[in-house]
Parts: structure tokens; C-alpha cells; sequence
């Protein structure tokens, strides 16, 4: 069974939003696209907020958020007790953050990347595992109780 990602943008994500649905498509995933429906001015936290819960509520395993400098999404999408949102701009930095800090959302600038390699920076994400271990102790000092 293929993993279930939920996915959204703003306007300035959009276009990559589509592109990147349509990759992990391609890859066998089964993706849930929150929006936005077009790149008509819209706000973030309008998307970036049901992407989260999902991925919270374990309705979706992991999630993928873009907007323009990945930052809004990403501040929104911490909000949220069980969730670690983290932004990549490089593929490093992607499997670090699931390997380091067990991320469940990633967060890409789309106005800082371009298209391949922000599907390379998802697609890390994806197939890259948490490995616990002392990190499983950092991770878990993380949530506010």
C-alpha cells in the first residue's frame, strides 16, 4: 500500500503544488490535495491548516506545504501540538529533517527552487525514515504539554 500524503499551497505554490501532486502520483503515492484550487490570491493558513490537521489526526502520513518562502506555512503548520514542520530548500536538509527530527510535514519555498528540485526535495522526504535513537529523545522534548 502506497503512502498517503496530504499536500497544499497558497497562490505562490500553486503551480508547483500541481506539479508536485502529479509526481507523487506518478510515484504511486496516494495524495489528498487541500488547496488551493487556483493561483488566485488566497491565505495560507486557510490551507496550511487542514493539511496539518490531517497529517495530525494520522489521516494522511506525512504532508507537503509550499508557498513562496515556506516560511508562513510552516509557522502555521507548528501551531499544531503533533506536528514538526520543517523547511527545506536543499535535499540535505530534507532527509535531515526526517532522519534528525522526524518532521511530518515539509515546507518548500517555491520561489527560491526550482520545480526539480523542489520534487527531489519532497520525494527525499518521503522515502527518507526517522532514526531514532537519541534523536527519538531530542524529538520528544519538542511538544509543549
Amino acid at each position: 500500500m502506497s503512502k498517503k500524503i496530504a499536500i497544499g499551497s497558497d497562490h505562490a505554490g500553486f503551480e508547483y503544488k500541481t506539479a508536485v501532486l502529479e509526481f507523487l502520483k506518478d510515484e504511486g503515492y496516494t495524495v489528498e490535495d487541500f488547496g488551493a484550487p487556483t493561483a488566485e490570491s488566497v491565505d495560507y493558513p486557510d490551507f496550511a491548516h487542514p493539511v496539518a490537521t490531517s497529517v495530525e489526526k494520522g489521516q494522511n502520513e506525512l504532508g507537503v506545504l509550499i508557498c513562496g518562502s515556506a516560511n508562513g506555512v510552516a509557522i502555521t503548520a507548528n501551531k499544531h501540538q503533533g506536528i514538526r514542520a520543517a523547511i527545506a530548500w536543499q535535499n540535505e536538509i530534507s532527509a535531515l529533517a526526517r532522519q534528525h527530527n522526524d518532521a511530518n510535514i515539509v515546507c518548500v519555498p517555491a520561489r527560491f527552487i526550482d520545480l526539480e528540485l523542489a520534487k527531489k526535495i519532497v520525494k527525499t522526504f518521503l522515502t527518507t525514515d526517522f532514526e531514532g535513537g537519541r534523536h527519538a529523545t531530542r524529538v520528544n522534548k519538542i511538544a509543549c504539554m
